[in-house]
């Protein structure tokens, strides 16, 4: 009897938490959005054990129901299920990306093999799976539209990439190597995070500040200040880093700098990811070949507009052959110019490359990213981009203090429809954080989904993330051009969230093909050297003025500066990762070397000893982009063909707007992206309009 209240005790007190527990409930907040307020370390790991147990219950259901497998008593009741777990891991992946800390990497750690062994309980379940297959097997007689025909092929394909046709000693390989995989990642973000944050560069000799620009000496200063320093502080952070390597006269300070920059996790010590990027690679290859595949990139490929590593191969093989030319070239001009200033011996090294460049640039189109920064302050900037939006769409933004943020400087914005609907909620985050990874990114706090009985559409709640230079005591956070573009590309993937309609949550936004998935960001990018558009909102900061014809003329006409070096280095990022992915052995050489071998035919400056690139690319080894870098440049053939539509049409041009919304940014995965391209552009693209919009071709 003791033993029964015991348990019956336990049994209230484990329920009384859980009612607690912010993730277990539904939000209390507006839009249900997630109530970062109330969020704490601690509620993580419950809620996640709950979250487990119910879907469980919910896949026990399904394979335990007596009438015959269907649509909907399978694919849909599994896609409906683990709505608990798609909210922890959710916050728990974004938060570690945006605002970590020591205590979230632990849970972290300790939760993802849990995860992960429940992901593998569900994808190995034989008497689950071969419901699905019931199903699949019947698929053209069951009268299903074209989305429900998608998410059935993509429910099985799911499941049989995934192990759920192997037997026996397979199943457990798969299922341990999925387990040592998701901590491998783990591993691989922390420690180049850490790397990341070690390093500093502290100045204090004005003198060595020569060629540094007023507001980067100023944050700097301010960075400095916020540490208890005296001087000026730069650090590998993006914003500090990257003006630093364009403008420091110094030269040695710039080698110091670089070569910090490229041997993050990459020193020999407990943070080095050297050993982490082989066991990455050859855990993959495994899996792939385990599942029948020569290679890892032939086993993502499968659900790519790729498809194939030939076809991949084929572009790359085709960027190199039109870009190489010119990216000599260029690399000649700057060489000129540098030897010129330092003398006929000087060797133009990497840490040389974007201060002469810049030099050069200035020179030619009396171009200066600190020219334009007056004109670009980042509250201007939003407004310009919202605005743009709203012009292309007729959609409206309006921040709203009464939604929970996790930190002070997000924003959370409602966003409605030109007929006052609600479409989404958007959080921005911009300005870079100890706890914050470097780069940008968009990505979802919820997706969007439509109930199939009552015809409601629950609506996404959409995150933008980046790292652009703060506000300093003398004026605010200005943006570089660059910068410009970047909040471009990540709203543009903003956007594919914010119009998502789908009925079928997996397959709304931006769950479409990795090599489809850029063309929206990429896309929105080809407005900022629009004069059109930037006459919308580019006035100075100080005086109000709108930036001149002449320097919005001197940003089209140097547009396509280095176009041609870009563009290779992009390749060589695509051809490192096919070195790693397209593999048919394990790997246990030099990580340099490899590296070495995979970039010959796009090594256009001298090699530098002691700096790689593949312990820090986060992409390839801890993000989604294995076997997929090339994606980027795919998407830009894409997206230089959709935008030279709007160019011959008009650029706010309302039906080629509507025509775009309609059939690429509303459809998510629905349909085969090739078949959405073609019914907005009534084509299928070439690499023509690539060509001619950087110059290579007339």
């Amino acid at each position: 009897m003791k033993y029964s209240i015991l348990i019956i005790s336990l049994f209230c007190i484990m329920n009384s938490t859980l009612a607690q527990n912010p993730f277990t409930q539904p939000y209390q907040t507006p839009h249900q959005t997630v109530p970062f307020d109330k969020i704490r370390i601690e509620h993580f790991e419950p809620a996640l054990l709950e979250g487990i147990r119910l879907q469980n219950e919910e896949i026990e259901a399904i394979i335990n129901n007596p009438e015959e497998p269907t649509f909907d008593n399978t694919i849909v009741a599994l896609e409906n299920s683990g709505d608990i777990i798609e909210r922890v891991s959710t916050v728990m992946g974004n938060l570690m990306s945006a605002e970590t800390s020591d205590d979230l990497q632990a849970v972290a750690r300790k939760l993802m093999p849990l995860m992960t062994e429940h992901s593998n309980n569900i994808i190995l379940n034989e008497k689950l799976f071969a419901r699905i297959k019931a199903v699949y097997e019947q698929r053209q007689s069951l009268g299903l539209n074209s989305e429900e025909m998608v998410l059935l092929k993509n429910t099985f394909d799911e499941f049989a990439e995934n192990g759920a046709n192997l037997q026996g000693e397979a199943r457990d390989t798969f299922r341990q190597l999925n387990s040592e995989l998701s901590m491998l990642s783990l591993q691989f973000s922390e420690n180049l995070l850490k790397s990341t944050n070690q390093y500093q560069l502290i100045i204090t000799d004005e003198s060595l500040l020569e060629g540094l620009p007023q507001s980067i000496r100023e944050a700097a200063r301010e960075s400095a200040t916020e540490k208890g320093l005296e001087g000026w502080r730069f650090t590998l952070d993006y914003p500090s880093y990257a003006p630093f390597m364009e403008y420091a006269a110094n030269r040695e300070l710039r080698q110091q700098m670089h070569q910090a920059y490229g041997s993050r996790a990459y020193k020999g010590d407990e943070l080095d990811n050297r050993e982490l990027v082989k066991q990455l690679a050859n855990k993959r290859l495994e899996l792939a070949q385990l599942l029948g595949y020569p290679n890892y990139m032939a086993y993502k490929l499968t659900h790519r507009m790729a498809r194939t590593t030939e076809a991949v191969s084929q572009l790359l093989d085709q960027l190199i052959e039109a870009y190489t030319p010119s990216a000599q070239e260029e690399v000649k001009r700057v060489e000129t110019l540098a030897k010129s200033m330092e003398g006929e011996e000087f060797v133009l090294m990497p840490w040389d490359w974007s201060y002469y460049s810049h030099l050069l640039k200035e020179k030619t189109y009396q171009m200066d990213d600190e020219l334009l920064r007056p004109y670009f302050p980042l509250e201007q900037v939003i407004d310009g981009v919202f605005g743009l939006a709203t012009r292309l769409y007729g959609i409206s933004f309006k921040a709203n203090p009464q939604i929970p943020v996790y930190h002070p400087e997000v924003t959370a914005y409602e966003v409605y429809d030109r007929d006052g609907d609600f479409l989404a909620v958007l959080y921005t985050d911009f300005h870079p954080r100890e706890g914050k990874r470097s780069g940008a990114w968009m990505t979802e706090y919820k997706g969007q989904w439509m109930d199939r009985k009552t015809g409601e559409d629950s609506r996404p709640h959409v995150s933008l993330v980046t790292n652009f230079s703060r506000s300093t005591a003398e004026r605010p956070a200005l943006l570089t051009f660059d910068e410009v573009e970047t909040l471009l590309h990540e709203f543009g993937h903003s956007l594919h969230g914010i119009f998502a309609r789908s009925t079928f949550r997996s397959l709304s936004g931006t769950n479409v093909y990795w090599d489809f998935v850029e063309l929206p960001s990429q896309f929105m990018e080809n407005f900022a050297t629009e004069k059109e558009f930037l006459h919308t909102f580019a006035r100075h900061y100080q005086t109000g003025e709108l930036i001149p014809d002449d320097l919005v003329q001197r940003i089209v006409d140097s547009a396509n500066f280095n176009a041609g070096y870009l563009c290779l280095r992009q390749v060589s990022f695509g051809l490192l990762d096919m070195a790693w992915y397209t593999r048919t052995t394990p790997y246990e050489g030099d990580v340099e070397s490899l590296e070495r071998e995979a970039g010959c035919r796009t090594q256009l400056l001298p090699r530098v000893k002691g700096s790689a690139m593949s312990p820090q690319f986060s992409h390839i080894f801890a993000g989604g982009y294995a076997g997929g870098y090339y994606s980027y440049k795919w998407a830009e053939v894409l997206d230089a063909d959709a935008f030279a539509h709007f160019q011959e049409k008009g650029i706010f041009n309302p039906e080629v707007a509507d025509s775009f919304r309609k059939n690429i940014l509303s459809k998510g995965g629905t349909e085969d992206p090739m078949t959405l391209y073609v019914r907005f552009r009534g084509q299928k693209p070439t690499i023509d309009a690539l060509l001619k919009r950087n110059g290579i071709k007339q």
